[in-house]
C-alpha cells in the first residue's frame, strides 16, 4: 500500500470511528487506542484520571510497542474494518 493511500485510509476510518456511536467492546477500543497512538507517533503515557483505566491503557500500548507506524495504521485499518464496519 502507498505510503499516501495509507495515510488517507487511515484518517477515513479514524473519523468514521469518531463518528461511531454504537458501544464497542473494551478489548476492541484498546486495541484501537494503542494502534492509533503508534501511528501517531504519541508515546505519552495514558493520562485518564481512572488508574485502572490508565493500567489497561499502558499495557494495550506494552503489547502493540514493536509495531512501526504504518504497521499500526494498517492494523487500525484492518480491525476497523473487520469488527465495526462489517
Amino acid at each position: 500500500m502507498k505510503k499516501e493511500k495509507l495515510h488517507t485510509d487511515f484518517e477515513e476510518v479514524v473519523e468514521y470511528i469518531n463518528n461511531y456511536t454504537d458501544p464497542l467492546p473494551a478489548d476492541l477500543l484498546l486495541k484501537l487506542y494503542a494502534y492509533y497512538k503508534i501511528a501517531n507517533k504519541n508515546y505519552r503515557s495514558p493520562d485518564s484520571s481512572v488508574p485502572l483505566i490508565n493500567a489497561f491503557k499502558a499495557n494495550a500500548l506494552i503489547q502493540a510497542k514493536n509495531m512501526s507506524r504504518e504497521d499500526a495504521m494498517k492494523a487500525y485499518i484492518k480491525l476497523v474494518k473487520k469488527e465495526v464496519m462489517k
